[in-house]
């Protein structure tokens, strides 16, 4: 039997499945209602269960759960185990990914209400689409449960690939539509590709530590610290350095890094709740939260972790740029997101742990603010995403309005709201960091800032402010969505203020995840800035005076100028800079290197199966060339079978000489 613990972890994760399994499996039963309040009630059991467990174990300072639930196998010695780790660093992530999931759940019935029309009235494909999908995202929220929760390799790789095998099931939601198929496979194959180097590290590890268990694993990696290995002949390679790589090759896809960033502005294709719920909290966070998880192992590499850090600044600035020419809302956020990660993975590079995580939080909320923002202005202009039609939407939508104003707020790090403690936490954080890469890394998240406030406020001036672009017939029925829709913006709203202004000396200077993230004492970042924070308040007013605010205030100002008042600008500077407008349109060529390296790559290497292995090799030689042989065998053989009876008499002498010859040697 469980103890009291034990069953709760359970309870936290099979609520979500229940919840999924009743909504999928029963649909023609339940009906609509009946579909979304199973799936609601099993994640807001999640929600609350985990929130008992926070308090548990951060104001009760209760003990972390490490339990295994059920061994699936024992091979060779190893056990192969389903279990649960609950620290600071699981339970915060629960957290957040319940809280950020209920909301979908509450605002996808405003936004699902009439999915109907967006399948064809003769097909079946549209039948029961309503309670399929809250299947389908309650299903989600299992899986990234499972990740977070996991106390071993094996089980985080089982949530790793489900909630990539259920993001191929939402984004691909609207299956009639050929642009949906083609990202949602695009979406799956990407991954397969990160999470290829996902697995050899998993096997690096099993083949060097015997174990897959966290504890284990951890507890002996300063043993491997020096080993090194030929992964080719006559190339030393740390072993520490090649599991860590190729972890974080995994994590490039999963949390779509440069150049496996691909997949995630395509995803758009499915419906807005996926977009916040796959792109806010959860699935791209998995790489992030995975890094942290194993950052005893990656504190022993000094390489891993530069490249993490180069990698990072690379996608949190090059992303940024692309969000600037985007029309498409949704495009716009999902490049913000893109950038957003990245600088969360430079805070890991420069083992600046948990200030990766808490901008992991705080841009959970503000994120899937905007991203449920636009959607309800998507909902309201009959879903034209294209902000080329909107503008002055401020005074028909005003919940919308604000909350979208605070969720870019939160975002460019404007101070005191929750994105301004993590972000410039992590630009200070860089900035201290000694490790190769840091100077380029700094240069890269600092210039960011500038392009994250351009590209913002480009959309919150073009959709809400300004000359109104719409239709008549949109403009007669603009108004502001049902509460469904406006309440989940609302509850995201208020941790999008305040939850930075509460949490950062606790997360960022305190000791909230001792026990859970390790540090060497060499690039201990945050420690040193740690000795000169005098609260969260100071915080900001030291803000004010430092170069991220002025470049977020310049980038405000930029915006305000090109989009509200010259706004002949931006069209001249296009035709000026055709050649950079239309690389950054072209999103810097890398869809068609990525099509040209995999997509032709592949079908070059089956071609080329296909012509030595299938036509020469198994047709040619084997089935073929088998029947040839055995034509020629007998074409020489009849020859023997003349019917005269001398040719047998001599064949039967020839037969014996052989037998005598061989006896005497």
């Amino acid at each position: 039997m469980f103890s009291d613990m034990e069953n709760l972890t359970l309870a936290i994760v099979l609520a979500p499945l229940l919840g999924s399994a009743l909504a999928g499996l029963m649909s023609d039963t339940l009906g609509r209602k009946g579909a979304h309040r199973v799936t609601i009630t099993g994640v807001a059991v999640s929600l609350f269960l985990s929130l008992y467990l926070f308090n548990h174990l951060v104001f009760a300072g209760g003990a972390t759960i490490n339990q295994s639930v059920y061994t699936w196998l024992v091979s060779d010695g190893i056990r192969f185990e389903v279990g649960f780790l609950v620290d600071r660093l699981t339970v915060l992530m629960m957290v957040v990914v319940t809280f950020v999931s209920l909301m979908v759940h509450i605002y996808t019935i405003g936004y699902m209400a009439d999915d109907a029309h967006n399948w064809p009235q003769e097909s079946l494909a549209g039948r029961n689409s309503y309670q399929r999908f809250f299947s389908y995202i309650s299903l989600f929220t299992f899986s990234m449960l499972m990740l977070v929760m996991a106390n071993n390799f094996l089980q985080l790789f089982f949530g790793w690939e489900a909630v990539g095998l259920v993001s191929y099931l939402l984004i691909g939601f609207w299956s009639v539509r050929e642009s949906a198929i083609y990202a949602n496979l695009k979406a799956f194959l990407v991954n397969r590709v990160g999470d290829f180097g996902f697995l050899l590290g998993i096997a690096a590890v099993l083949m060097y530590f015997n174990s897959l268990d966290y504890v284990t694993v951890f507890e002996n990696a300063h043993l491997h610290k020096d080993v090194m290995v030929e992964v080719i002949p006559g190339s030393a390679w740390s072993l520490m350095t090649l599991i860590c790589i190729l972890l974080f090759i995994g994590a490039m896809g999963k949390s779509a890094q440069f150049p496996l960033h691909i997949w995630l502005p395509d995803s758009m294709e499915g419906p807005t709740p996926i977009s916040a719920l796959i792109h806010a909290a959860t699935m791209v966070t998995a790489g992030i939260f995975m890094v942290a998880r194993v950052s005893p192992l990656y504190e022993l590499s000094e390489t891993a972790l530069s490249f993490i850090m180069v990698i990072g600044a690379i996608t949190a600035l090059f992303m940024g740029f692309l969000g600037l020419v985007q029309n498409d809302i949704k495009r716009v956020v999902a490049y913000s997101t893109l950038s957003q990660l990245g600088y969360m993975t430079v805070a890991l590079g420069a083992s600046a742990y948990a200030a990766g995580i808490f901008h992991l939080m705080t841009h959970a909320f503000f994120k899937a603010l905007l991203f449920l923002a636009a959607g309800s202005v998507i909902i309201a202009m009959h879903h034209d995403q294209d902000m080329r039609n909107m503008g002055g939407l401020r005074k028909y939508l005003p919940i919308t309005w604000i909350t979208s104003l605070i969720g870019s707020l939160a975002l460019i790090g404007a101070p005191g709201f929750a994105g301004f403690f993590s972000k410039d936490l992590i630009i200070e954080a860089v900035g201290q960091s000694q490790l190769p890469g840091s100077g380029f890394a700094y240069a890269a998240v600092l210039a960011g800032v500038f392009i994250t406030a351009l590209y913002s406020f480009r959309m919150y001036f073009l959709v809400f402010h300004g000359k109104e672009r719409m239709d008549e017939h949109t403009r007669h029925h603009l108004h502001e969505t049902p509460w469904v829709v406006t309440l989940p913006l609302i509850l995201l709203a208020i941790p999008s203020v305040v939850i930075g202004y509460l949490m950062v000396d606790e997360l960022a200077f305190g000791s909230f995840f001792a026990g859970s993230i390790e540090v060497a004492k060499s690039h201990d970042v945050l420690a040193v800035l740690g000795a000169n924070f005098y609260g969260a308040f100071a915080m900001i007013l030291h803000g004010l005076l430092t170069a991220p605010f002025w470049l977020a205030a310049a980038g405000v100002a930029t915006a305000y100028v090109l989009y509200m008042r010259a706004t002949w600008i931006p069209a001249m500077l296009a035709e000026r800079f055709s050649w950079l407008h239309q690389l950054l349109l072209n999103k810097y060529h890398m869809d068609s290197l990525a099509a040209g390296i995999f997509g032709s790559g592949s079908r070059w290497l089956g071609m080329g199966l296909w012509r030595f292995g299938d036509t020469m090799v198994i047709d040619g030689w084997m089935v073929n060339g088998s029947a040839r042989s055995v034509g020629w065998v007998a074409s020489v053989l009849r020859h023997i079978q003349s019917g005269y009876l001398f040719h047998y008499a001599f064949t039967m002498i020839l037969g014996l000489l052989g037998l005598f010859l061989y006896f005497i040697v």
